[in-house]
């Protein structure tokens, strides 16, 4: 083995000197320099704002995205202290925006509860942005410090007196183009974080308001409910089981539980854990404690009230939690995390108090509303019977060990190559796409499965009845990873899953469909990265023997503007797949070196909301379908009707 020459001693050891450590690994810090990464920049200095609230002094906060693409966020807590800190020789605010894992959140009294529990959030902002401007008001007077790149550019400074009982930090910044990849902030991705902080804070009013040019909106939050009108927002697309929501409050070894839940007619699982206001996206002892008491207090009062005969079994947790809405929020002092983002609460305190709390009070409301009992448990037994029916058809799909394709559904043209990173598979709607995909295919590393309509609406029908749809069934077996409890990804067949519709409304409608599929029952695919759209072109433009492809209405003006417009274009508009032959449909949409793929993706921070999404398109109600249609459709590029 070569040797290399370099030197290794004490002085080629690198000591990041401030915040140079997170402009160097900004990801350790806020997990990506995606659009992801750019939009926990808000929500790291929103956090701040909320512990004031937490703490009983913040009313309200208003975040603006500004007109050059900065951020402001405004809030009338008590303000950021501006006096000297004696550790670190600087003003307070200072230490909070220069120096990491510094903060009023460490014990010492500044906060009983936070969500920015590591300290980083400021500073971490402050460092991966161009410039920051911190303003405070305090006991009269107004404070103001300036940042670039996180560097002190001037010492703090009083600038100006405001009216004596005004209070509050004002921090306006402006991310970093070197760091981040992409520096579009989306509205809706911000107002569904925001929606959900209102929610979990009763009575906080946030306000955000888009000031960029031609994008210009505004949106306000504010809940009494708390998170009773959480459980309500989330279940407005669906059927309630029972009037009211069940709510159960209490405290126990310093762990504040807050739990409200309601089941509707749906049969899947909707339930949130939220710590300090966190969504531990991953669960933890909280969501624990909460399995624990619904499953003891149901299968008791069930047994006590004869509801379960002797020889039936008891229920199963997941039984008596379909189409079960819940949050549950509880407030902890000193919150273990299992990682550094925080999505996975270990404290054990927590479960117990959960379960305690849950237990005694749940008791109580069955006793007190028998008819609820009975709905809850009738549902449940229903739900028993379904996943036994499903167990038996699930039994029948699975595939042979040998995979020798025996199994495999008959209209599956698969692929030679048995490498799942090499190989990619088309969802194809229609037989007769079906046919020129399968002839235009690279038969090594694709392959073809054509669907016969629309497939069955999963936000509509519990277990037992997807296992036993055709189309369905012939994707299980197809993929081979196996679907709900039974899903495992490394049995995966196809490390692309690409859904390939026509371009128009009936194609959206069964994409959409294929999508709740994959999202219900095999999320990890998306959330691995594994699903993708495929684009079909538009248009094909034809002139003087030579050929172009569009994929929208803008390209097509495109090239008509290149090769000039007159009566020699001939331009075909594509109405469906089926148009195409199998050369053109290769040229345009499965040539790897020329075809347009859209990959699927989901922010598990905002699983609420995608639920919501979900059920408000595909489920029986028709009036929040009409209004999410009407609010969003402004924001819709190329539909084609």
């Amino acid at each position: 083995m070569d040797s290399v020459n370099v030197e290794y001693g004490a002085d080629q050891i690198q000591i990041l000197e401030g915040l140079e450590a997170v402009r160097k690994r900004p990801g350790m810090y806020i997990g990506s320099t995606s659009i992801r990464g750019l939009h926990h920049l808000i929500y790291e200095i929103v956090d701040n704002a909320v512990d004031e609230a937490l703490a009983g002094f913040c009313t309200e906060i208003h975040v603006t995205i500004n007109s050059d693409n900065s951020v402001t966020v405004t809030d009338n807590g008590r303000g950021i202290p501006v006096g000297i800190n004696h550790k670190a020789g600087i003003p307070a605010v200072e230490v909070v925006f220069t120096i990491l894992h510094a903060g009023g959140k460490f014990g010492g009294g500044g906060y009983k509860v936070a969500g920015g529990l590591h300290g980083v959030g400021a500073s971490v902002v402050n460092a991966l942005s161009e410039w920051l401007e911190v303003t405070i008001y305090q006991e009269g007077k107004v404070y103001r410090q300036r940042y670039e790149r996180g560097k002190t550019v001037y010492s703090l400074k009083m600038i100006g007196e405001c009216e004596p009982g005004k209070t509050g930090t004002m921090v306006s910044f402006l991310a970093d183009s070197q760091v981040f990849e992409e520096m579009d902030f989306d509205f809706d991705t911000i107002k569904q974080r925001l929606r959900e902080m209102a929610f979990l804070t009763k009575g906080l009013r946030i306000y955000l308001k888009d000031e960029r040019e031609g994008r210009e909106r505004e949106k306000s939050f504010h809940y009494d409910g708390g998170i009773l009108e959480f459980v309500q927002y989330l279940n407005r697309s669906k059927e309630a089981l029972y009037p009211e929501i069940i709510y159960c409050e209490g405290e126990e070894d310093g762990v504040e539980v807050e739990v409200a839940m309601q089941h509707n007619d749906s049969y899947t699982e909707n339930c949130y854990g939220f710590v300090n206001n966190i969504n531990t996206t991953e669960g933890g002892t909280h969501m624990v404690g909460f399995r624990n008491a619904i499953t003891k207090t149901f299968n008791d009062y069930a047994r006590k009230n004869k509801l379960l005969k002797d020889s039936e079994p008891n229920l199963s947790g997941e039984d008596i939690r379909e189409g079960l809405t819940a949050i549950i929020s509880v407030k902890i002092e000193n919150p273990q995390f299992e990682s550094q983002t925080k999505i996975k609460l270990g404290n054990s305190e927590a479960r117990t108090a959960v379960d305690h709390i849950v237990n005694r009070q749940l008791e109580i409301y069955l006793e007190q509303n028998p008819s609820v009992a009975k709905a809850i448990i009738d549902k449940s037994v229903l739900a028993q019977r379904a996943r036994e029916a499903a167990r038996k058809a699930r039994d029948l799909t699975r595939r042979k060990s040998a995979l020798d394709g025996m199994s495999l559904p008959g209209k599956l043209a698969d692929c030679s190559d048995k490498n799942p990173a090499n190989c990619e598979i088309y969802i194809v709607e229609g037989d007769s796409a079906g046919g020129s995909a399968k002839t235009a295919r690279n038969r090594a590393t694709q392959a073809i499965l054509p669907l016969r309509g629309k497939i069955l609406n999963v936000e509509k029908a519990r277990l037992d009845r997807i296992y036993s749809n055709a189309e369905i069934k012939a994707m299980i077996t197809a993929f081979g990873t196996g679907i709900h409890d039974d899903f495992d990804i490394t049995k995966l067949r196809y490390h692309k899953i690409i859904i390939m519709t026509d371009a128009d409304v009936d194609g959206a409608h069964i994409a959409t469909l294929l999508l709740t599929f994959l999202y219900r029952f095999m999320p990890e695919l998306i959330k691995q990265g594994y699903v993708y759209l495929a684009q079909p072109p538009l248009y094909k433009i034809e002139k003087n023997r030579k050929v172009w492809y569009a994929y929208d209405d803008a390209e097509l003006d495109s090239i008509l503007k290149e090769i000039g417009r007159d009566n020699n274009n001939k331009i075909q508009r594509y109405k469906g797949l089926g148009e195409m032959d199998a050369e053109q449909l290769w040229e345009t949409t499965m040539d790897p070196e020329r075809r347009i793929l859209l990959k699927v993706t989901m922010d598990e921070a905002a699983a609420s909301e995608i639920d919501l999404t979900f059920t408000t398109l595909m489920g029986d109600k028709v009036e929040p379908r009409r209004e999410f249609i009407e609010e969003n459709a402004r924001f819709v590029k190329n539909l084609d009707i």
